[in-house]
């Protein structure tokens, strides 16, 4: 099977955790929602946060650790080669916070649920009110591993992982938005169509959208797709696209 995109095409694409996994990255759904017996909402909520900051940064150390030693595979490249042909017409939103479709060379994307090697103020949120830090996020590879080793900011907050952690609002919706809105092919690619917002885009999409399916698994929205190509991604995007 081959997709076609036309000159006046205009590509959204969706990756999640499958994409990342086939470049050797764990994901909670792999380990039951477990880390060294901790459940998810142990060490990914602002509860967790509040409760030990230093057991969340040491499960975000450990992720950055494995994240430096992982590669693109196939599907990263495979995307950003696209990107290169199409230009201003392609579009990128990752639910992955690792850093693999920028190391493959692509551009033109947005991290909905935060950036692994950045960091933040804990008080740099649009919930903070008057509270709130105005320091941005920030490049980050530190590990931070104990209480006393979590660095401070200038206002005096800790620095947490830029992170949308469960419970918390998806970064860049309104761009993401705007991109679906103007898309005529919508590719998902690795994600199961479990974790909401990103689940809804698909239907999202306008009905003369073409929406296509990537992933080893049919994702639990597989209705709501023009076709489903059930194989790993970097087996699949390689040679999936025919660009006219």
């Amino acid at each position: 099977m081959a997709i076609s995109i036309a000159p006046t095409d205009r590509v959204f694409v969706l990756t999640g955790a499958g994409v990342s996994a086939e470049s050797g990255l764990r994901t909670f759904r792999d380990q039951g929602g477990l880390w060294e017996g901790h459940r998810v909402e142990e060490v990914a909520t602002p509860e967790a946060w509040a409760e030990d900051a230093a057991r969340v940064w040491r499960f975000y150390s450990m992720r950055r650790r494995d994240a430096l030693l992982a590669q693109p595979n196939p599907a990263h490249h495979a995307l950003a080669a696209l990107e290169a042909r199409l230009g201003d017409r392609f579009f990128l939103c990752t639910q992955n916070v690792d850093d693999l479709h920028e190391r493959a060379g692509s551009r033109r994307l947005v991290h909905m649920h935060g950036q692994l090697f950045q960091s933040r103020c804990e008080f740099h949120s649009p919930g903070a009110g008057a509270c709130a830090c105005s320091q941005p996020p920030f490049a980050d590879t530190a590990l931070y591993e104990t209480e006393t080793g979590i660095a401070r900011c200038s206002c005096g907050g800790r620095i947490r992982p830029h992170i949308v952690w469960f419970g918390e609002v998806p970064l860049d919706m309104d761009r993401i938005q705007q991109e679906i809105a103007r898309c005529t092919v919508m590719l998902v690619v690795g994600t199961s169509g479990a974790v909401y917002p990103a689940a809804s885009f698909v239907r999202w999409a306008g009905p003369q959208v073409r929406r296509y399916y990537i992933g080893p698994e049919a994702p639990m929205n597989a209705s709501a797709f023009t076709g489903l190509i059930l194989a790993n991604a970097g087996e699949a995007l390689p040679d999936l696209f025919k660009v006219e």
